[in-house]
């Protein structure tokens, strides 16, 4: 499994509300303590999920007793991981059309960084794509019998990508004001034909995989 295209699917886990959400807190009165809080609940929630299917599938790996590189649990598996992506890129093309956001994104703007560390671990640890892609993720490493700590890269660029806002806060100043809605607009139309690249090409390469 390429190290590369687990990182790309960090992509798909901020696609949507998660950066949308990002890009409104890192304008909103307590821009900095509020998208530092927001970073803190979503990477919580992600070392949560992560771990909890981590372990889900050793235990399924485990009691298939089998660790060669051609045993059926492994294949096992790669079957459900591609069943996963599948259907999550089905989700993400249904959902394409809901370019604006939501109503209640508007109150962000006046967001505690409490109420912000909440959003961020509820949008992370409920979210229907998030939680398909930490399963694909989590399926891949563990059907390769990568160890737990091999997640911690994937948790570290997806809270990288998600601060990406604030870091353009943090380096324009007032300058962000006039940048962020335009990133925030670029978000809305073509975040999801990225996410869709992306899976597609782990989608190729669980199917190489599979014949191999």
């Amino acid at each position: 499994m390429n190290w590369l295209s687990v990182l790309l699917l960090a992509v798909v886990m901020i696609a949507g509300p998660q950066i949308i959400t990002a890009i409104f807190l890192a304008s909103s009165q307590e821009a900095r303590r509020s998208s530092l809080a927001y970073l803190g609940g979503a990477g919580l929630a992600g070392l949560i999920g992560l771990t909890v299917w981590h372990f889900a599938f050793h235990v399924v790996r485990g009691a298939g007793g089998g660790q060669g590189k051609h045993d059926g649990t492994r294949h096992l598996i790669d079957w459900v991981v591609l069943a996963v992506l599948l259907a999550l890129m089905v989700i993400i093309f249904v959902r394409r059309k809901r370019s604006r956001p939501p109503k209640w994104m508007n109150t962000l703007q006046a967001a505690s960084p409490r109420f912000a560390f909440g959003l961020g671990f509820l949008l992370f640890i409920a979210m229907p794509s998030d939680e398909a892609t930490m399963v694909a993720v989590t399926g891949s490493l563990a059907g390769h019998d990568k160890p737990w700590w091999h997640l911690l890269p994937f948790l570290a660029v997806t809270l990288l990508l998600l601060a990406l806002p604030l870091i353009i806060l943090l380096v324009l100043g007032q300058r962000a004001v006039t940048v962020l809605p335009k990133v925030r607009d670029w978000a809305n139309e073509h975040s999801w034909l990225v996410s869709e690249a992306v899976i597609l090409i782990f989608v190729t390469i669980v199917v190489s995989d599979l014949l191999k």
